[in-house]
């Protein structure tokens, strides 16, 4: 059976397995050794089998299952999602590159842009990712690439994605997407027509809050320009990382289905409340994405973002009196976690850039994990009392 043509939850456990097992096991060893022995026969530096070279059979089996899951043709891994933003951009940007971000994203991604770009001779401009006829007027001649995220992150909108893939193939732009909030669950973004594909194994591919990683999938030959990049920069994922990354990704399909029914059920219990002045996920019908949502995903995602009719301080009195979310910048792990954007994910910014993009003081983003979503209600109700 090919594994690769088979269901996702299949792909999950089994895609990337080298054949014949490794001494026979069931999970791939890890790797502990920095220097392999090498035949007298290679001439290639890229042959050599040495760990920044990312090409240890623990590198090659989670790349592998990567891609498979999303339908690519190969797949890279990374110290950490930030590790694969970087290098992919500045690998499809090259010298003097200008590329097309959506506004709303990741406060690191915004941050890489806004702080270094200009230093080292790359440029941007920003786009509104729900205004597609807005975007041909910041094409210049060397625009290079379109990048954008699933479903952005905090506020959970969703960019026309089929209007970007179409864009950038009219203008032979590479286009560059973070699935990490969407998954492999929810969004396939090789299939839609993406070029590169962008994750942070960190957050839901691994799941368990225990290491950082990053991920790009895409074909052979994108791929290739990156894995050049990276193994220059050095920012490749230890052997022990791909082991619990790939570990992780065996549970994804049944975490992330279980996640996206908690959180839509949270969002629909919140939506009602008097406490909460707004609910942002795409799940909902009030959302401004809602029926493009419905057509792209499956399901909404684990994450949704609330706000307070009490503002900032009621914001951080709910954070002190709920006891089952933990307090954390990350998402995507079996704990449901909740965090201020404005003092983590997206402290980078300006208070004047936060206000123009809608991320208010009050604002908290709440990332599900599995537990009991009956428990969860509870505890956000006895929280909420004021």
């Amino acid at each position: 059976m090919n594994v690769n043509k088979s269901r996702l939850e299949t792909r999950a456990v089994h895609a990337g397995t080298r054949s014949p097992r490794i001494e026979g096991a069931l999970v791939t060893p890890i790797f502990q050794s920095t220097v392999f022995e090498s035949p007298a026969s290679i001439d290639n530096y890229d042959d050599i089998v040495y760990p920044r070279l990312n090409n240890l059979p623990n590198h090659d089996v989670v790349g592998k299952r990567i891609a498979s899951l999303e339908g690519a043709e190969s797949g890279l891994v990374f110290a950490s999602g930030m590790a694969a933003i970087s290098t992919a951009l500045v690998a499809v940007l090259g010298k003097g590159g200008h590329a097309l971000v959506q506004d709303q994203l990741y406060g690191g991604t915004r941050t890489l842009l806004t702080t270094y770009f200009g230093d080292w001779g790359l440029d941007f401009d920003f786009i509104d990712g729900d205004d597609p006829d807005s975007w041909r007027g910041k094409l210049q001649t060397n625009t290079r690439t379109i990048f954008t995220e699933t479903i952005a992150n905090p506020l959970l909108q969703v960019a026309d994605h089929r209007a970007i893939v179409a864009f950038a193939r009219e203008h032979g732009l590479v286009s560059m997407v973070d699935n990490t909030f969407a998954t492999p669950v929810n969004f396939l973004p090789i299939e839609l027509g993406y070029d590169l594909s962008l994750h942070s194994c960190t957050k839901y591919l691994n799941g368990h809050s225990d290491i950082t990683a990053g991920a790009v999938v895409g074909s052979d030959t994108q791929v290739r320009r990156v894995r050049s990049l990276l193994n220059h920069l050095g920012g490749s994922l230890d052997a022990h990382a791909c082991f619990l990354l790939d570990r992780g990704i065996k549970t994804l399909v049944v975490r992330v289905r279980e996640q996206c029914r908690n959180a839509l059920t949270l969002a629909r219990h919140l939506e009602g409340h008097r406490a909460v002045s707004r609910v942002h996920y795409p799940g909902l019908e009030s959302h401004s994405h809602h029926q493009r949502a419905v057509d792209l995903f499956p399901d909404f995602g684990g994450v949704l973002a609330i706000e307070l009719a009490g503002g900032a301080d009621a914001a951080a009195q709910l954070i002190e009196r709920l006891t089952i979310p933990t307090s954390g910048p990350s998402l995507g792990g079996v704990e449901t976690l909740i965090t201020r954007p404005v003092v983590t994910s997206h402290s980078g910014l300006t208070a004047i850039e936060r206000e123009r993009l809608g991320i208010t003081d009050g604002l908290l983003r709440v990332s599900l994990g599995i537990e009991a979503v009956e428990d969860i209600i509870d505890d956000f109700e006895q929280a909420l009392v004021s």
